[in-house]
């Protein structure tokens, strides 16, 4: 099931994030879980957490200044492509992502300081960027 990039709509949230590491082995930090937007993902090598850059452990390895824009989903399984034609859009405009995939749908976290020649790059092979608010970016 393929879908036209042009039919895709991405939310641009306000939030600033950070991408933390921890130790594989290290505890979850207190009170993660119960923030407003986390991702946790837990390997042999890594603990490694995206939050708001407030909620970062101060203990962790941690880059900061990502925004963070949302595929609108739910996406079924079975859509082809999403996150390669995002990437390949942005990597085309020589800017780095960070992306995350959940149940529902997919997460590319931008540095804050390529966020706008990335939301222009999006925008000018046809994707569409909104605000948390709904509104056009």
């Amino acid at each position: 099931m393929n879908t036209p990039k042009q039919t895709l709509t991405l939310r641009l949230h306000p939030e600033d994030l950070a991408v933390c590491r921890l130790p594989a082995d290290a505890p979850l930090p207190l009170g993660m879980a119960e923030t407003a937007w986390v991702s946790i993902t837990r390997t042999r090598d890594e603990l490694s957490i995206v939050c708001a850059q407030q909620d970062a452990p101060p203990t962790a390895q941690t880059e900061f200044g990502w925004r963070m824009l949302e595929v609108v989903g739910p996406l079924p399984f079975e859509m082809i492509g999403v996150l390669a034609g995002l990437s390949e859009t942005l990597a085309q405009a020589e800017i780095s992502i960070f992306a995350i995939s959940t149940y529902d749908t997919d997460y590319l976290l931008l540095k804050r300081d390529d966020l706008f020649a990335g939301v222009r790059a999006l925008q000018e092979n046809g994707y569409r960027v909104i605000k948390l608010s709904g509104k056009t970016e």
